[in-house]
């Protein structure tokens, strides 16, 4: 159930489809004292080989509905690329560049998901949230505490139910063409075509990582300056086509990926005097 295609069994694993069945889960768990954690589309994870205690919760909201002519709404659990797709045959502009995101609307906005220098967070105006009490509540935009790979929920526990984007008019045709471009664009820049969870790393922070002279400020580069692509632990290795992924041959365990991000963290820090912080999601203990 995640991209990597490692990680251990959870405890219980509940499907949820309806806001009614998620308040009697998060009920039960509140009851029970046991930990709730989401999983979205498993992408930007790695789950420990131990698997994880607790109530592991899938949301399957997958409304999708055109609210007025410049706003979109999609349940948590729509994926990525059926919100692009939805609103592409719809002519409807403004997600055509997020072709090729894996995940859900949810997991996207929890870590307010980036592509081509911008942040799924820009575009949306307004989500409805439940609290571990089962409380709704509707919030704008500026309320989401929106950040480089995160957002309020990584602090509150709250759960997205859906979201709202500000979206144009456009001509579907003009519009599959930068999909199929950002497509293109993936294919040759990522390794795609096996198992990973995305960049495992996030990118310096101009404020307060200072990249030696001469190379980008990029996770990826620094990785790759420090002589790491194609380094393995076990059936995980630093990919040759971008350092800021480590991919998984089919034999890795969580564990490998985890030795292998350790590895490469170290390296930059010995050799650049950066600390790198990781994008991927660890879940369980390692």
């Amino acid at each position: 159930m995640t991209t990597f295609r490692v990680g251990g069994t959870a405890d219980v694993l509940a499907d949820v489809r309806s806001v009614d069945e998620l308040r009697r889960v998060l009920s039960v768990a509140g009851q029970a004292g046991v930990t709730v954690t989401l999983l979205g589309g498993g992408s930007n994870v790695l789950v420990s080989d131990a698997g994880v205690r607790g109530i592991v919760v899938r949301l399957r909201l997958m409304d999708l509905s055109q609210s007025s002519p410049t706003v979109v709404r999609a349940g948590a659990g729509v994926t990525m690329n059926g919100l692009v797709r939805w609103t592409i045959g719809r002519g409807l502009s403004a997600l055509e560049a997020w072709a090729g995101t894996p995940g859900t609307v949810g997991g996207a906005i929890c870590g307010n998901a980036h592509y081509g220098g911008r942040n799924i967070g820009d575009l949306v105006t307004r989500v409805s949230l439940m609290a571990p009490s089962g409380v709704v509540m509707e919030l704008g935009a500026d309320d989401m505490s929106f950040a480089y790979d995160t957002s309020r929920l990584q602090r509150t526990r709250e759960v997205l139910l859906w979201a709202e984007f500000g979206v144009g008019s456009g001509v579907p045709d003009a519009l599959r063409a930068v999909a199929r471009a950002s497509l293109a664009h993936r294919k040759r820049t990522q390794p795609l075509d096996v198992p990973s969870a995305g960049c495992v790393f996030q990118n310096p922070d101009p404020a307060r990582d200072v990249v030696p002279h001469g190379i980008p400020p990029s996770a990826g580069a620094l990785v790759d300056r420090a002589g790491l692509k194609g380094h393995r632990v076990g059936g995980a290795m630093i990919s040759t086509a971008h350092a800021n992924f480590i991919v998984n041959d089919g034999r890795a365990s969580a564990a490998d990926v985890h030795a292998l991000i350790e590895t490469a963290r170290a390296e930059v820090r010995a050799r650049f005097g950066v600390e790198l912080r990781n994008e991927v999601v660890t879940i369980g203990e390692f």
